[in-house]
């Protein structure tokens, strides 16, 4: 079969009215090569507030979602909430992440599309598998947690996507005390976060694998 991959693309809400562009797209490019290097994928910006993000493999495609709306959450300007809508498309790589061409980044432009006419900041669009209610379930469940987020706890969920850490060591990181850590994490859900993206995790490498 061929090789399947994950698209992300995305644009931030509201840019018109941030101040500081030139720090918010130093953000994006920044954060798209982090994730880039992550996952072994290709990332660029576009049209000033656009981006996409193509990942050889499909299983960590929502996580990424969710490390990259966390990054522009945490880094918000004072009087205005950074953050973006991303659609995930998963499907087969024509020619490979890095040309941008191909089924699945068709779809994941549209999705994109899609999304602005809704109330909506996150979708995914499996093109090789029928559709599935409970997972269009389970990414409204992490949409709405991401929109109730503060920068502190988008930062401490950032950290704890990077780094298999516990409390403890993120409060060194963070030069904060432990019970700080603890507080942060509930306020994010990410107890509730981290199983559902393991299982979209796993949802996703099994489909992939599948015949």
């Amino acid at each position: 079969m061929p090789q399947c991959i994950a698209v992300l693309t995305g644009d931030v809400i509201d840019s018109r009215k941030v101040e500081d562009r030139p720090r918010l797209y130093r953000l994006l490019e920044e954060s798209l090569a982090e994730l880039a290097a992550r996952h072994g994928g290709h990332g660029e910006r576009f049209r000033g507030d656009g981006f996409q993000l193509a990942l050889p493999q499909s299983a960590p495609a929502m996580e990424t979602a969710v490390a990259l709306r966390a990054a522009l959450i945490e880094h918000s300007e004072p009087d205005q909430r950074w953050d973006a809508r991303i659609a995930v498309a998963v499907g087969p790589a024509e020619r490979g992440v890095a040309a941008a061409d191909g089924a699945t980044f068709v779809a994941s432009g549209r999705a994109l599309d899609a999304l602005a006419d809704t109330s909506a900041h996150l979708s995914l669009t499996r093109l090789a598998a029928p559709e599935d209610p409970g997972l269009a379930l389970l990414v409204r469940f992490i949409d709405d947690l991401l929109d109730g987020w503060s920068p502190y706890s988008a930062e401490v969920v950032g950290l704890s996507l990077r780094h298999d850490a516990s409390q403890q060591a993120l409060a060194e990181r963070l030069g904060i005390r432990q019970p700080s850590v603890h507080k942060r994490l509930r306020a994010a859900r990410w107890a509730l976060l981290s199983d559902t993206l393991d299982y979209l995790r796993q949802r996703l490498a099994d489909e992939e694998g599948a015949p």
